[in-house]
């Protein structure tokens, strides 16, 4: 079995509730869908700011990492209204960090006078900075832990999924995911391609968007994910085409008539342009294949593509069928009415 094919709530920490939310709330529900769930930003966690230097004009893409030690704690309001307060400082400044759920758990986690690494989205009031539910740990836990990268992605997400799970919840989910599968996600990309189109493999690709090393990592993973991901299409599109071509039989518009020849000689109002005539030989090319025939004909206003589609319908009807052309609106209908009866 296809490891990217396992539930997701088979996932350690995720579990039956969770599964359901991330399946209601982002379409989450197989290991594969989280993989190619994909960070929309990145943050550097190797970067610690000192307090003194964020201000309002200066948060760094909206999340920051600071270090301080605990100066005091208290709580304000009541019941639903309560909440958690922690102050911190280091030799340059003081923030406060603030919870208004979890409080019972949150606050026995912190010492006086104990230094804490810190994460989050900062805010500012009375050019005082804060982090409201920020993610935190004691300085030496973080000195210990072996992070697996210094970019962390930053996720897509809902109100109700971010209060059950948070950045980092969402990215300890995938890094568990990524442990697990590791030497068991198959490239259907045979290697020569890979070497051609100079991609990654795929369960290269699919670490480094998640957790790049380095910025080179990020952007040959992007490249190898976009090249799968318009590679697909492409095959999809051949297969549809190669299925209309082999298995129903287009009209065969044998010959070029009298109809045809009659209005291109006498009475077509301009002279075609190159690409005019360019276009014309190649829907002939496709009209004598005995296959079905698309063609999608793209130009600005003005630019002649009635008159193509015009001398394509009185081909068909040299050979002894009807055309038919069709408009959107009622309006544009009567306007391409009134214009192939005039010239015909």
């Amino acid at each position: 079995m296809n490891p990217l094919d396992n539930d997701i709530k088979f996932v350690s920490g995720v579990g039956e509730v969770r599964a359901k939310l991330l399946a209601k709330e982002i379409g989450v529900r197989t290991v594969g869908d989280m993989l190619y769930h994909f960070p929309f930003r990145y943050i550097d966690r190797t970067k610690i700011y000192n307090i003194g230097e964020l201000n309002e004009a200066n948060t760094y893409g909206g999340y920051i990492q600071i270090r301080g030690r605990v100066t005091g704690k208290n709580f304000f309001g009541e019941g639903r209204n309560q909440r958690f307060v922690i102050y911190i400082a280091d030799q340059t400044g003081k923030a406060e960090l603030i919870w208004f759920r979890g409080i019972k758990w949150i606050e026995n986690k912190f010492e006086l006078g104990r230094e804490y690494l810190i994460f989050g989205r900062p805010s500012f009031y009375r050019s005082e900075l804060s982090l409201v539910h920020p993610e935190v740990e004691p300085i030496e836990v973080a000195h210990a832990r072996k992070e697996s990268c210094g970019m962390q992605g930053i996720y897509s997400t809902t109100e109700k999924l971010s209060t059950a799970l948070g950045t980092k919840g969402m990215y300890n989910i995938v890094g568990k995911i990524l442990d697990n599968c590791k030497g068991k996600i198959a490239d259907y990309m045979p290697q020569y391609l890979r070497e051609r189109y100079g991609l990654i493999p795929l369960e290269q690709a699919l670490e480094n968007i998640h957790r790049p090393q380095s910025a080179m990592a990020l952007k040959q993973a992007q490249y190898r994910l976009k090249f799968d991901e318009l590679f697909g299409l492409q095959l999809n599109i051949q297969s549809l085409r190669s299925a209309r071509t082999t298995a129903r039989a287009g009209f065969h518009f044998g010959r070029v008539g009298k109809f045809f020849n009659d209005f291109y000689n006498t009475r077509l109002p301009f002279p075609l342009t190159n690409a005019q005539k360019r276009v014309i030989k190649d829907i002939r090319t496709g009209t004598v294949s005995g296959c079905q025939m698309n063609r999608l004909l793209q130009g600005d206003v003005g630019s002649g593509k009635t008159v193509v589609a015009l001398l394509s319908m009185i081909l068909a009807v040299d050979n002894g069928f009807q055309a038919c052309m069709m408009a959107p609106t009622e309006i544009l209908a009567r306007q391409h009415y009134a214009t192939i009866v005039k010239m015909v």
